[in-house]
């Protein structure tokens, strides 16, 4: 259940498309050299923890073990708390390591195709929740030119902004299947910015790093490449 360099968002898929409540998985976190992320899957949301290494122990908030194996039996009968929510997560099935990883999210649904047995084609509505993401990016004003910074979530064919974190309601939810392109932008004075383009607007985004904006233009562009890919099948099927 160890997979080394596997990314935030593939572990998500991966647990999301193929794995049930309490499957987790363990990966190198890409923040420092000593942490490592326990991703865990629970109602339908994958949630991520930080586990620190310190000389020979493995510290977890205010808990310490000896080795991960210990830490791991520790939570299959003592649940996590997963959020702010307080959702209980017990650690029941790790995810094998004896995996193909994947590189594009395209891939995760072949992969689970392979491990069920079921073909590609049947995974489609049993796996609505490929390709999610979520974070704060900086966002310009429609009609005051200024930016401030929002909360986003991409899920299924729609990205919403909320005020911040914490807020229930979306500020607006974009629907991808009106969206034409995204692509990196700079045009504005601030860096790792990228926009996607409506008929009636451009919205204008910046992450914190050129990883975060490469990440985000990655996963929307796959999303509205589904879109087509979709569009494309059921125009074909009309036409028959």
């Amino acid at each position: 259940w160890y997979h080394d360099n596997l990314t935030r968002h593939a572990a998500e898929a991966l647990l999301l498309s193929n794995g049930q409540d309490g499957s987790y998985l363990l990966r190198k976190s890409n923040e420092r050299e000593d942490l490592y992320s326990l991703s865990v899957r629970g109602k339908d949301s994958v949630k991520h923890f930080h586990i620190e290494r310190t000389g020979a122990s493995f510290k977890f908030g205010f808990n310490e073990f000896s080795s991960l194996k210990e830490l791991v039996m520790h939570f299959a009968n003592q649940p996590l708390i997963g959020s702010e929510t307080g959702t209980l997560i017990v650690l029941k099935h790790p995810y094998p390591r004896q995996v193909e990883e994947p590189s594009i999210y395209e891939s995760v649904r072949v992969h689970t195709a392979m491990q069920t047995g079921r073909t590609e084609s049947d995974l489609v509505p049993n796996a609505p929740a490929l390709g999610t993401k979520e974070g704060y990016l900086v966002k310009q004003g429609k009609i005051v030119k200024n930016w401030k910074t929002r909360w986003f979530t991409l899920h299924r064919n729609e990205l919403k902004y909320f005020k911040d974190q914490t807020a229930t309601e979306p500020i607006r939810a974009l629907d991808l299947t009106e969206c034409s392109a995204v692509q990196f932008d700079y045009s504005q004075e601030r860096v790792n910015c990228f926009c996607l383009v409506f008929p009636l607007r451009t919205y204008y985004l910046c992450a914190k790093t050129g990883i975060e904006a490469d990440e985000w233009i990655k996963i929307l562009r796959w999303k509205l490449s589904q879109i087509r890919k979709q569009l494309e099948e059921r125009n074909a099927t009309l036409s028959s």
